[in-house]
């Protein structure tokens, strides 16, 4: 999956959701893509804040 090294980062606490881990724990397979997961299943697992509250991280 060429995508799989991307990291989001949640605004609100700085949580990062990297793409090559997944969410295993929450039903998110290691190489989701980000913009796959729907909105309503998907919450920072930290803080609790929306998807849409998420930014892409250029590193």
């Amino acid at each position: 999956m060429s995508n799989s090294s991307r990291k989001w980062r949640c605004r609100s606490c700085g949580y990062i959701y990297d793409e090559a881990l997944g969410l295993p724990e929450d039903g998110i397979a290691p190489g989701t893509p980000f913009e796959t997961i729907p909105e309503d299943l998907f919450y920072c697992p930290d803080c609790g804040t929306e998807k849409q509250d998420f930014e892409l991280v250029d590193y």
